[in-house]
């Protein structure tokens, strides 16, 4: 097959050529926004899940759907290293600008508000070089979002600017991938804005992205949080989405997959997004005519299975220290023992039910010999460098699917 006319995009963030399995996602989205529009009450929305299910996608194709409703919007990615600050600062000035209100001077004085807002990082009194300017010609407001403290200030910045969208009669949406990345008081305060501008009524909404305990890190700092956000677990896909994203795209290259190979291609990958696009690259390049057949899978997977190792799996393995790394292997070595427990007793999952990897961490000490304290910093280190997760007390489980198979097959 020729590969200049490949169609698949394995790669992160980016979308690929068909969007399959979320439609329900996206015309529930499109009914909020026309909600807030007409100022109905809707609640903010949060979407979770493990890498490489299609968060990022997802996240940037509501963007765009809010784009075409005339709304501004805009978006950062969360890390653990910065403040909400400067990339809110950013996102909002963004937005703004895409509202094109037709009153300069109104314009004029919420982006000044949010150059306040943004320059208060800094502190009282810091020389101008240390001042941050997110690009904003209008003078900052004094006064307003300014306080230092961030969670009166991010009340007050989101009212001017869904205080602008409503005169303008749009609406504005936030979108923050990696959501779980937010330091402590700044998911706090941004609760507390949303929670603030939902009663108002103003047309502004948070759409957030994040791992699977995602919801437990906004409920441990506000209790409302379980009714002020809309929860969307994004998952694998089932067979008949991820069918389509494999033939659709095939097919406007004029090209087909057989029955079994795309039989094969959910063997492989699980119904991941990502691992669907990386696979279907690599059975492409390999396959020599259409249809696609189920040994071009198998000449193929071997290719993506070692290029999946190294960027997927390995590199975030490296990341972990000696000690992370056995702590890591015996997770892997728990799960198999309770996967290949539950099949003996006949507990096998459907195709359609994405696999539950979790395992207790008393269970992981005792693979390794040692007491749960004694493990306590290798977890907390691995938790936070994003390698595993936990949702529910005293279990964990991988952020990446696949990943114990890896840990068992490679490490």
């Amino acid at each position: 097959m020729d590969p200049v006319r490949n169609p698949y995009a394995p790669g992160a963030g980016q979308r690929p050529p068909e969007l399959a399995g979320r439609d329900e996602q996206l015309e529930a989205f499109d009914v909020v926004l026309q909600r807030v529009a007409r100022g109905r009450p809707e609640r903010s929305l949060i979407l979770t899940g493990l890498r490489g299910v299609g968060k990022t996608v997802l996240l940037n194709a509501l963007r765009s759907a809010a784009v075409r409703r005339h709304w501004g919007t805009g978006k950062l990615e969360a890390r653990p290293d910065q403040h909400l600050r400067r990339p809110l600062a950013s996102a909002l000035h963004q937005a703004v600008r895409e509202l094109g209100h037709p009153r300069p001077d109104e314009t004029d004085h919420v982006l000044g508000v949010i150059r306040a807002f943004a320059q208060r990082e800094a502190g009282v009194g810091a020389r101008l070089k240390d001042q941050w300017n997110p690009g904003i010609d209008a003078p900052a407001v004094r006064g307003r979002a300014d306080s230092g403290d961030i969670e009166i200030d991010l009340v007050e910045l989101l009212s001017d600017v869904g205080g602008l969208a409503a005169d303008r009669g749009s609406g504005v949406a936030v979108f923050i991938d990696e959501m779980q990345d937010l330091g402590p008081d700044d998911v706090s305060a941004l609760c507390a804005a949303c929670h603030e501008i939902s009663q108002s009524g103003l047309p502004l909404i948070v759409v957030g992205a994040g791992l699977p305990h995602l919801p437990a890190v906004l409920s441990a700092s506000k209790s409302y949080s379980e009714r002020l956000f809309r929860y969307q677990r994004i998952d694998r896909l089932p067979r008949a989405a991820a069918d389509l994203a494999l033939s659709v795209p095939a097919e406007d290259e004029e090209a087909a997959w057989s029955v079994d190979a795309l039989a094969a291609m959910y063997a492989a990958t699980g119904g991941y997004p990502y691992f669907i696009q990386a696979y279907g690259k690599a059975v492409w390049d390999r396959a020599t005519t259409s249809p696609i057949d189920v040994a071009d899978v198998g000449v193929a997977a071997p290719e993506a299975e070692a290029e999946l190792a190294v960027g997927f799996f390995g590199s975030r393995y490296d990341r972990a220290t000696p000690g992370e790394r056995d702590y890591l292997r015996a997770m892997a070595d728990v799960a198999a023992e309770a996967a290949a427990g539950g099949d003996q007793a006949g507990d096998r999952r459907s195709d359609d039910q994405p696999p539950d990897d979790s395992v207790l961490t008393s269970d992981v000490a005792s693979s390794l010999g040692k007491k749960p304290q004694s493990l306590s910093p290798a977890r907390d280190s691995l938790l936070k460098k994003g390698l595993i997760y936990s949702a529910e007390r005293g279990r964990i489980a991988f952020t990446v699917p696949h990943f114990g198979r890896y840990l068992r097959e490679n490490a």
